[in-house]
């Protein structure tokens, strides 16, 4: 693939974007921008528009107008059209795949994945559009009835983040949309460029303006001013658990609704009835994909004893041949850590977990080779204990440290020690085990026998400091409606 290519091309449509309000691609008021950069080359993609406070005013009158339109539109006219975003994203897969790669990183397999899940999301909730159901209860009065229905929350707030731009961002608006809700949405400053495809996907696809609109630039201050109006309703955060309690606080004045997907800490519990092949590759699957920086890739890897061994050899030499290196390389399978501050982050993990006594079995450095670009190796640990940083602080990246454990009991105790509770993985061949261990481990997701956690139609989301609320399935739209009730009485 002609990688300069593709990067001249993608640069332009910075210029073409910028912040959509009222239906409208507008630069910011006061013309400002920001650098967007490439993690595989260190080079500037291009320059994004950068919103002024007025930008944030203006969007916020946009999304007011847009909700009046929108909740009075029938619900399946807002089903045709919601499906019809989710057609559009398909025929652009590979658009936004290039996208993910140029900003994020992660191979464009990957990033096409997301684009197909992200058509799958938008597809489930145009189908929740025609089923909000209400309900009629019985009064013990016999002139009298009770009807309970649900209505639009209002205008939301989407905040996200940059490591799934296209599936979480498709989360929050196709489920805000489907409830009849209006939204903003404010993608992470690195990759604005993805989010605004998708943006621009719901304006092609028929939706009114107003009713779907972007704020591009940085985070803190444009979040703050949408949670202190009284225009917004419900805010929807996925992100960490630090960054997530700062908006409950501020959102707490407004007592605005919240869903809040944040930090995560995943176990992946190997019992001794497993089979080790298929053990190793769903542990390889599920921990590399980008490259460790997901909030459910598994983070601690508890090993029974009598396999404890097998499984570590056998997980080093698969990890030995996963190929390094840019995205745009369709043979690549671990793209670069997303920023240089992550990347930081990383080696210094890295460096603490050595000196806590851990024995470094692959990597621990940055791949030879790469005279650009913020990539590390898959970097797996033996001898380490509960008590080490790396298993109390989550390391986001491609960092997999090995312990084992003797009992059934032992294992779950230790896995839910933490205060994260997002996703966890389990192997065993027993039917009982597996029940026993998914009703006892303390997250709001688990997988048993494969790598696949979040789909379109299941709630995801998480328990603790995780977080609260769903995002997926048939609960999440709830949390975009008001409930409300009726006493009618039949005789005037």
């Amino acid at each position: 693939m002609d990688t300069t290519y593709s990067n001249v091309k993608l640069n332009t449509m910075y210029e073409k974007f910028g912040q959509f309000i009222d239906g409208k691609w507008q630069q910011s008021s006061d013309k400002k921008t920001y650098e967007v950069i490439n993690p595989a080359t260190e080079e500037i993609i291009g320059h994004a528009s950068k919103a002024s406070p007025a930008d944030v005013d203006k969007a916020l009158k946009s999304a007011e107008k847009g909700l009046e339109v929108w909740k009075k539109t029938p619900p399946w006219k807002r089903s045709s059209i919601i499906r019809n975003i989710a057609d559009l994203i398909r025929k652009k897969q590979d658009v936004l795949a290039k996208w993910m790669t140029l900003e994020v990183g992660k191979p464009l397999a990957e990033g096409k994945a997301e684009a197909g899940g992200s058509a799958d999301i938008f597809e489930w909730n145009s189908e929740e559009t025609k089923r909000i159901y209400g309900q009629t209860v019985e009064s013990r009065f016999e002139d009298t009835r009770v009807h309970v229905y649900y209505q639009p929350i209002g205008v939301v707030a989407a905040l996200t983040p940059w490591n799934f731009p296209l599936v979480l961002t498709a989360r929050k608006i196709s489920t805000a949309l489907a409830a009849g809700c209006s939204v903003i949405v404010k993608p992470d400053v690195i990759t604005p460029g993805t989010v605004m495809e998708l943006v621009d996907i719901c304006r092609e696809s028929g939706i009114p303006p107003g009713v779907v609109n972007l704020l591009s630039g940085d985070p803190p201050s444009i979040a703050s001013q949408l949670i202190s109006s009284d225009i917004i309703k419900k805010i929807s955060l996925t992100g960490s658990t630090r960054v997530g309690k700062l908006i409950l606080k501020q959102a707490a004045d407004k007592v605005q609704r919240v869903t809040m997907e944040l930090s995560g800490h995943a176990p992946f519990i190997v019992f001794d009835d497993s089979n080790i092949e298929k053990a190793t590759d769903m542990a390889i699957a599920a921990k590399f994909r980008n490259n460790g920086q997901v909030c459910i890739s598994p983070s601690k890897f508890y090993i029974q004893n009598s396999k404890k061994k097998d499984f570590v050899n056998l997980f080093v030499e698969k990890t030995k041949k996963l190929k390094i290196g840019n995205g745009m390389d369709p043979d690549v399978q671990l793209g670069p850590i997303t920023t240089k501050k992550r990347l930081t982050e990383i080696e210094d993990l890295v460096e603490k977990t050595k000196q806590e006594g851990a024995k470094v079995l692959l990597g621990g450095k940055k791949p030879s080779g790469f005279n650009k670009g913020f990539y590390y190796e898959p970097t797996i640990f033996d001898d380490v204990t509960d008590d080490f940083t790396i298993m109390k602080q989550e390391p986001f990246g491609p960092l997999c440290p090995m312990l084992s454990f003797e009992t059934f009991d032992e294992v779950i105790k230790r896995a839910n020690n933490n205060e994260l509770g997002l996703a966890s993985y389990i192997c065993t061949n027993s039917m009982e085990q597996a029940h026993r261990a998914s009703e006892q481990i303390e997250t709001g997701t688990v997988a048993v026998n494969t790598p696949l956690v979040a789909l379109a139609e299941a709630p995801f989301g998480g328990i603790k400091q995780t977080g609260y609320g769903r995002e997926g399935g048939s609960m999440a739209i709830k949390d975009y409606l008001n409930v409300k009730y009726t006493h009618l009485g039949i005789k005037g």
